[in-house]
């Protein structure tokens, strides 16, 4: 049985949206549900009626009203979603326009900007205006090269209230990397920073943008933020304006929303592209709005007196997740930067200062904190935090002691997870629910998520296949450069026909709990036996003589032999002693078939720009394949190290 970690109080439970919800469903469907299993289920089993009642509680603005939620609840993919209705995804962000702050932007050491709603609204204003005079219309890219800072959010907002599609990368992004994603896209406008701050350096945008624009014709002006100098030069940057120059001098502006189909296509995301060039994700205006609104009312319980943060870049999904919170009305904290500059608690001072109540991280960032010895809680008041959300890959059991021991007692912790493909969840918090060690507290309302034997059955407390059996609004509605769908199909259907198979090895416990064990396409396989990888990070984790590791399966003599590569902590070496310290935790805890055949030192672990572990990269490197896209890894120059490591040709 796992271990209960935190148990919400009768006054919380009846104090949440989620709680809200269930009774009005219970109220208009003659229900009687008093806990979330039982509203899951019906969720699922009636996927029309929960997303007609949520378009309601949400309050979604439209100007026209649909006419059906869905044309065929078994069709997949290729549903559509309330049909006949007209809406613009920015105006139903920017619904608020008082004196509330919607921004908080906090740069390394820069001093903090906060913008109101009514200024927001302002400044989009000015920035479409300028767009529409350009010539920017419905249907164009207008692309960011963006730190995560305030002009991003406007900048997006302000392309979207037009119909034009928005796409985004972080600045930390090759030139390759870049022009692998924008230049499949052909963007009209490019809005950037002059650079951006990491460990108290500022570095340089516009050299790479000069680069990229020798490659990409469609780009007709180029627009540049200040922020790491006040007048940057820009003579060097072809069609290009300063920001301030760019929008109109007009105050005052009503914003003309486009009013258009639930599908018009909102936003393209890629995938990681180590496998290739990145696959264009086209996600759509309406999808994207009420899947990010119902796990921000419900799933996360989000309040216009929130403050909501996530350690993000604009290359990362959490971004456009979290900037949708404007939806709610809630206050948004945005922090650029390294996240242990100019010191280890930098984010949960900004947790105090701004009395953040809501803080989204990866476990990445968790584990090292961890290992620093950073106690957020004991160092910093963090009164009022109620709720930290974790992804970007599995956290361990050890990462939930930490938040409950180190960070506070009373919050929920909830562990999240699902993918830029359908930039949300397939399972996340429940406000209304206990946390449990090592588990996501429930699979996301009107997600059909389970898990698949070898033979394509539903398998519960058993690994599996994830699997979302009915369709969801935020499916991607195309992949870019695809007009016969076979990219889009052979992405998530090829394995079971009209059912969507993510890559993840997951359980489905009794609870509607899950657990998640890392990429399916990545599983181990020693002796026949399936084993997820996050099985053995678990282990790994305890050993505080390692900072971090990667585990791939090497096949071998007619089988496969468990291969685990480690990075020692500072001043640490790999001993004998360490790696009996290693296979007994793995051992004990686990189980002997997950005890590596060897265990190997390497400097670095490859890691994707939006901080992945790249295990199939270091898989292939090992057989001698070749990594079609090292652009898309944050330290790709690691990967030749693995390709020559000599004991790896060694019984």
């Amino acid at each position: 049985m796992a271990k209960l970690l935190w148990q919400p109080s009768e006054e919380r439970i009846k104090g949440t949206n989620m709680y809200r919800f269930m009774n009005l469903i219970n109220e208009k469907h003659g229900k009687n549900f008093a806990e979330y299993k039982d509203l899951y289920q019906w969720s699922v089993e009636n996927i029309t009626d929960f997303w007609a009642d949520f378009w309601d509680f949400a309050g979604i603005k439209a100007s026209a009203p649909y006419n059906k939620v869905i044309d065929d609840v078994n069709k997949m993919p290729g549903a559509k979603w309330f049909s006949g209705t007209r809406l613009n995804f920015a105006e139903n962000l920017l619904r608020y326009r008082d004196d509330q702050t919607a921004l908080i932007f906090k740069g390394e050491e820069q001093a903090i900007r906060k913008i109101t709603y009514a200024e927001l609204y302002d400044e989009v204003a000015r920035v479409a205006k300028a767009m529409k005079d350009m010539g920017v219309k419905t249907g164009d890219r207008v692309v960011g090269f963006m730190p995560n800072m305030p002009e991003a959010i406007i900048v997006m907002l302000a392309a979207t209230s037009m119909g034009a599609t928005w796409s985004s990368c972080s600045p930390d992004f090759g030139v390759k990397g870049v022009l692998d994603r924008f230049g499949q896209i052909k963007p009209k406008v490019l809005f950037t920073a002059n650079g951006y701050f990491f460990k108290g350096k500022g570095l340089d945008s516009l050299a790479r943008i000069s680069n990229i624009l020798k490659e990409i014709s469609s780009v007709e002006k180029v627009v540049v933020v200040p922020y790491t100098e006040q007048t940057p030069d820009i003579s060097e940057v072809p069609n290009g304006v300063l920001y301030n120059d760019f929008k109109s001098s007009e105050s005052g502006l009503e914003i003309e929303f486009e009013q258009l189909p639930f599908d018009h296509p909102l936003y393209i995301m890629y995938s990681s592209g180590t496998t290739g060039l990145p696959k264009c994700m086209v996600q759509s205006a309406g999808g994207i709005l009420v899947h990010h609104l119902k796990e921000l009312i419900l799933h996360t319980d989000l309040k216009r007196e929130d403050t909501i943060f996530y350690f993000t870049t604009c290359g990362w999904m959490m971004w456009n997740w979290l900037t949708t919170s404007l939806g709610v009305g809630a206050t948004l904290s945005l922090f650029d930067g390294n996240p242990f500059h100019p010191e280890p608690g930098a984010l949960w001072k900004m947790t105090q200062d701004e009395k953040i109540t809501v803080f989204g991280t990866s476990a990445g960032y968790l584990a090292a904190l961890q290992n620093a010895g950073v106690k957020p809680g004991k160092e910093y008041d963090l009164s009022s935090l109620r709720a930290v959300l974790s992804t970007g890959s599995p956290l361990s059991m050890e990462g939930f002691d930490f938040v409950y021991q180190e960070i506070k007692e009373d919050l929920q912790l909830a562990s999240i997870a699902g993918g830029t493909d359908l930039n949300g969840c397939f399972a996340l918090g429940n406000p209304m629910g206990a946390v449990y060690a090592g588990e996501l507290q429930c699979r996301g309302l009107a997600m059909k998520v389970e898990a698949f034997d070898d033979n394509g059955c539903p398998i519960v407390n058993e690994q599996g296949e994830l699997v979302c059996s009915a369709p969801f609004p935020s499916m991607p509605i195309y992949f870019w450069d695809d007009p016969n769908g076979e990219k889009y199909h052979a992405a998530y259907f090829d394995v079971y026909p009209n059912i969507w198979r993510h890559g993840d090895y997951i359980e489905v416990n009794d609870r509607g709990g899950v657990t998640i064990y890392g990429r399916s396409d990545a599983t181990l396989n020693p002796g026949g036996v399936r084993i997820g990888t996050a099985e053995i990070y678990r282990q790994v984790e305890q050993v505080e003589e390692i900072e971090d590791s990667l585990v791939i399966g090497q096949p071998w003599e007619n089988d496969v032999r468990v291969i685990l590569f480690v990075k020692m902590a500072e001043g640490q070496e790999l001993t004998e002693e360490v790696m009996n310290a290693i296979r007994k935790t793995i051992r004990v805890n686990a189980s002997p078939r997950h005890v590596p055949a060897k265990i190997l030192p390497v400097p670095d672990i490859p890691y994707t720009l939006n901080m992945k572990k790249v295990e199939l990269a270091v898989k292939k490197i090992v057989e001698g394949k070749p990594v079609l896209n090292k652009d898309a890894l944050k330290n790709p120059e690691v990967l030749d190290y693995y390709g020559s490591i000599k004991e790896l040709q060694e019984d």
